[in-house]
């Protein structure tokens, strides 16, 4: 047998890298978790999904080789990691691309080469099994041309790659035998083979050969592109290297175990299965949570907010399971950096940061766990109280859901106070959230149908409104309409689509919107209107057009872009860079903008930080802009290469993508970005700059929105006036008495409050004198039941304590009428409730009559509803209800 090389996960990723470079490959960074511009996604999912764009034919890659080792999350069936060899929340998916270049005969001898060549990989091939399509004759004949043996070539009608409309087609997958002291089936057992479950044969390579558009119809046609798509998990590569019985004895996570064994002091990773699971989970996890809050997600109760929640409960449970009973997992981020600082030194850099979110998080749910063991703790007390021996299921559930609790860990609680769990109801009530979850996340994951309509479509065209909003003689080199190229266009005809070969008109892109303005003929008549442009695939300007007259290919017509417009649009698009560098120097460098939008009258930016934003901070945020503007600071642009743009000190954003040559927006030594948008020349061009909004848009997430220029200007004067006639409606001289003048009337209103509060509650107990007079009696004990006139509810609970003093009667009904709305209280004596009388049970029996429901303690419940008329009809329910 062939020896087996050491490689550690550094080693391997680079190997696999440099070996598809080499054979003209462009090595692609690792994308943000986050996905960007795509809603079908929550999290970034394998290497594939950032290349969607490409695939269906949306943008035209610079090099239509590509290969990466794209970090991914996948998070459907979380309650499986630690149990099985191979299970991860995080992992990080090697893979090889090809955008309408090479296929079968290309892909399937470099793969052999990478695995068995001693230059690479160097396994031995008699450990490599192969399945195929049985279909797909092609992939069998190239495997077996490269030298794989018969016996070790397998078809399998699942290896069909097919998730929805868009790019599908046959795969084949490579797995790697790790030899008899892996086995764990019986030698005839069914599953016993490359392909089957079981722990023997590893599969370590995917490899699609995407050659059928999957259409809406759900027909399967050739593509007009033919591509590959791989897919070669790194860490069960690196536990063959590394001849580790799981994923986890490996380097990727090992020195994670490690760390967690010190916390824990007296557990050790390898002496209890239980304990094992634990430690898995710890290190699963909190490489999980770095590398998704370092992306910009924060903890919440909704998407991924919800997911870095749940996963960071489980690991701080994990970790009590083990003895660690104070935070730990913030200290592990460091861990996490010097393992994948290789390839992810933003991990280090950005620690403190993902660290103090994490330690935020843990102490959060220190005290929530506290509150789930108080509420354990009472419901096992009412259990025992009511006689009952079994925990409901769903309280099971809530516990598990809200608290963290795992069912193990209330069964085991249970189980020390001589009670059970209702497991079938907590699995049924897991199910339903899972089906929730499944429903919200059930989007089309396809890539879209493959469009070749501007594909192929390569002619040069240039962009020159940085410096021009006019061009005199532009050609029409591309023309479209209803979906099919053309030689000219009509007014009526739908999807008109230009490309010129010169153009002024700026192309949405980097949050700022498009360009809109007029085409116009040689003898200056309006052909046309530009209302949108985007890119196209090869990344040329596509005009979308309305026309009020023929347009013709081939025919040069003048462009005038709407000039004030674009000007307004440029001065929001400088002060989103001033913003963007104020948000870093007053809250932190931790801030990154996580989109933003830069319209004519207005621009919104969104950015990533923990916690909220005071006013101090904001107005802080507001003054430094302005200075920046009142500095009149020259705005420069320069083009240079990516390398000396980072050198400049230029911030890149993690969500573009950037070419061999860059555009960089220079604002004296305050900001300098990478940018391909518009920006004035002078920052004195803004004039001023208001904050008109901040708040809150999702986890973690703020957004403000501001305007400058003119915008601003219009934005105070509307303040100013309005503040003229508070100060008119005030009847004060200056506005500068106004502050006094409101406070003068929160002064008068409060008093004014105070003396009716007090007469309302003068008024109620001279009521409560009449009321009290008035007892019934009933099958279950003494009744009073009245209407009573009082301000609501707050009112009505005053009447039921004097009630309770006076031990008046056994039960206590009151409702009252305001604004078209009522109120019904119950009140039941301490003597009846122990008697099995509740509140609650009454309150949901009459609460109908006024379309209204409610509930309460056992001995004082509430409703309200609409329907004030029903009130007497509750009154008397309540009579029936008791004497029965």
């Amino acid at each position: 047998m062939k020896q087996l090389k050491k490689l550690n996960s550094a080693q391997v990723r680079r190997m696999y890298l440099k070996f598809f470079e080499e054979h003209g490959h462009k090595i692609m960074p690792s994308a943000s978790l986050v996905p960007v511009n795509d809603p079908t996604l929550l999290w970034i999912n394998s290497g594939v999904a950032t290349m969607k764009k490409y695939f269906d034919g949306k943008v035209v890659p610079e090099n239509p080789r590509m290969t990466s080792s794209q970090k991914s999350i996948r998070t459907n069936d979380i309650e499986n990691v630690g149990k099985t060899a191979r299970h991860h929340t995080m992992f990080e998916m090697l893979g090889n691309f090809s955008v309408g270049d090479y296929f079968k005969n290309e892909v399937i001898p470099w793969a052999w080469e990478l695995l068995t060549s001693d230059d690479w990989f160097g396994f031995d091939p008699e450990r490599l099994y192969i399945t195929y399509y049985p279909k797909d004759h092609d992939a069998y004949n190239k495997w077996r041309e490269v030298g794989v043996a018969k016996d070790h070539l397998i078809p399998d009608e699942d290896n069909f790659w097919d998730i929805g409309q868009g790019p599908s087609g046959p795969d084949t997958e490579i797995f790697y035998d790790r030899g008899q002291e892996f086995n764990n089936l019986a030698d005839d057992d069914p599953e016993n083979y490359p392909g089957g479950e079981n722990e023997r044969y590893l599969e370590i390579w995917n490899i699609v050969f995407s050659q059928f558009n999957h259409t809406p119809e759900d027909t399967y046609e050739p593509l007009p592109h033919k591509n590959i798509d791989t897919g070669m998990g790194l860490e069960r590569v690196v536990s063959i290297f590394e001849n580790a019985p799981t994923n986890f004895e490996t380097d990727l996570f090992m020195p994670l175990i490690k760390q967690t064994e010190k916390f824990s002091g007296s557990k050790k990773y390898g002496e209890s299965k239980e304990d094992d699971i634990q430690f898995k989970i710890i290190a699963d996890h909190i490489r999980t949570i770095t590398f998704a809050i370092g992306d910009g997600a924060l903890p919440s109760n909704v998407g991924r907010g919800y997911v870095i929640r749940r996963l960071l409960r489980r690991a701080v449970v994990a970790g009590k399971k083990l003895g660690i009973d104070e935070p730990f997992l913030a200290k592990m981020v460091p861990t996490v950096g010097k393992i994948m600082e290789d390839y992810y030194p933003d991990v280090l850099e950005n620690a403190d940061y993902i660290a103090s979110v994490i330690k935020s998080e843990e102490d959060r749910f220190s005290a929530t766990l506290n509150g789930g063991l108080n509420l354990l703790n009472n419901v096992i007390a009412n259990a025992k109280k009511d006689g009952s021996n079994e925990i409901d299921g769903r309280t099971a559930f809530k516990l598990y859901d809200t608290y963290g609790f795992p069912i193990e860990l209330t069964k085991e609680y249970a189980s020390d106070e001589g009670l059970t769990v209702d497991e079938d109801g907590f699995q049924a009530a897991m199910t339903e959230q899972q089906n929730r979850a499944r429903n919200a996340r059930d989007m089309d994951n396809g890539m879209g149908v493959q469009t070749d309509l501007w594909t192929d479509f390569k002619d040069a065209s240039r962009y020159v409104g940085y410096t021009d909003l006019t061009v005199d003689n532009a050609k029409v080199i591309g023309l479209a309409h209803d979906g099919k190229q053309a030689d000219d266009a009509q007014p009526g005809d739908k999807n008109i689509e230009v490309i010129f070969d010169v153009t002024p008109f700026y192309a949405e892109m980097g949050g700022q919107v498009t360009d809109t303005g007029d085409i116009i003929d040689n003898y200056g008549k309006k052909v046309g209107r530009v209302v949108d442009v985007q890119h196209a695939p090869n990344q040329q300007n596509l005009h979308r057009v309305e026309l009020n007259a023929p347009l013709k290919k081939g025919a040069r017509y003048k462009l005038v872009v709407d000039r004030i417009r674009h000007l307004k649009i440029e001065k929001n698009h400088t002060a989103t860079h001033l913003l963007d560098q104020a948000l870093r120097n007053v809250l932190g460098g931790h801030t990154q903008q996580a989109g933003s939008l830069v319209e004519e009258h207005y621009l919104r930016f969104d950015f990533n930080h923990f916690g909220q934003v005071t006013a101090k901070d904001l107005k802080a945020v507001e003054q430094m802009v302005n200075e920046q503007i009142w500095k009149e600071i020259p705005v420069k642009t320069v083009e240079t290469d990516i390398d000396s743009a980072k050198e400049m000190g230029a911030i890149a954003l993690f969500s573009d993508k950037y070419g061999d040559k860059v555009r960089v927006v220079k604002i004296g030594d305050y900001n300098t970005e990478f940018c391909g948008g518009d920006h004035v020349k002078n920052t004195n061009e803004l004039g001023l700059f208001k904050i008109v909004s901040e708040g809150g848009v999702g986890a973690g997430v703020r957004r403000i929105e501001a305007v400058t220029s003119s915008d601003a200007f219009n934005f105070l004067q509307d303040r100013d006036d309005l503040l003229n006639k508070v100060a008119t409606d005030l009847k004060v001289a200056q506005i500068k008495e106004v502050p006094h003048q409101v406070e003068a009337l929160q002064s008068d209103l409060k008093e004014a409050q105070k003396q009716s509060a007090a007469l309302q509650a003068k008024i109620a107990a001279q009521q409560a004198n009449n009321v009290f007079e008035n007892v019934q009696k009933t099958a279950n004990g003494s009744l009073i039941a009245a209407e009573v006139q009082v301000a609501g509810m707050g009112q009505l609970r005053q009447l039921a304590d004097s009630w309770r003093a006076k031990s008046l009667s056994d039960v206590l009904v009151l409702g009252t009428a305001n604004d078209g709305k009522a109120n019904l209280l119950v009140a039941v004596s301490d003597d009846k409730v122990k008697d099995g009388l509740r509140a609650g049970d009454l309150i949901k029996a009459i609460a109908p009559a006024i379309n209204g429901g409610g509930g309460g303690r056992p001995n004082l419940a509430q409703a309200g509803g609409k329907k004030p008329e029903g009130i007497q009809d509750a009154l008397k329910q309540a009579a029936d209800y008791l004497n029965n």
